[in-house]
């Protein structure tokens, strides 16, 4: 299984599905978020922090680009929405350190990415409902996608 999609029907869902996910995740571990504005990236992103025992408010980086929450592990959520062409900040000094990467709007630099990033695409299907569709490439990825799969899929 290389993609699941979820549908998930309010902000609530949309945090679970966040610490559902952060409970799997390793040091180095990279997430693309895919999708509009309003999409729903920023709030699995604070699903992910709850996830992560992170305490502090998570609100999005737009114009600091990156920010850095300390929990159970690091979280770092990024941004790039600004993001200059060739801009460089560091990306893998992030993605090789102990912490766990969300990237919004990963498009903005496409070649700093890890071949085997988790990619999450979310598409605001109404007010309150999103889908999300995870794609993955690699071994890392399978067993999460299986989970994904039994837990909101019911396989």
């Amino acid at each position: 299984m290389s993609e699941v999609e979820v549908v998930l029907r309010s902000a609530r869902e949309t945090i679970g599905f966040g610490r559902f996910l952060a409970d799997r995740l390793r040091p180095g571990d990279v997430l693309l978020l895919f999708g509009d504005l309003g999409s729903g990236k920023t709030t699995f992103v604070q699903g992910l922090a709850e996830g992560l025992d992170v305490r502090e408010p998570v609100t999005s980086p737009t114009f600091v680009m990156i920010k850095t929450y300390h929990g159970r592990l690091p979280l770092y959520h990024m941004d790039l929405f600004r993001l200059s062409e060739g801009e460089d900040l560091g990306f893998l000094e992030y993605f090789e350190g102990d912490g766990v990467s969300a990237v919004e709007w990963p498009e903005a630099a496409e070649a700093y990415w890890p071949a085997e990033a988790l990619r999450l695409y979310f598409d605001g299907a109404g007010e309150s409902t999103r889908t999300v569709r995870v794609r993955a490439t690699g071994a890392r990825w399978s067993p999460l996608l299986e989970a994904i799969g039994d837990a909101y899929l019911g396989r």
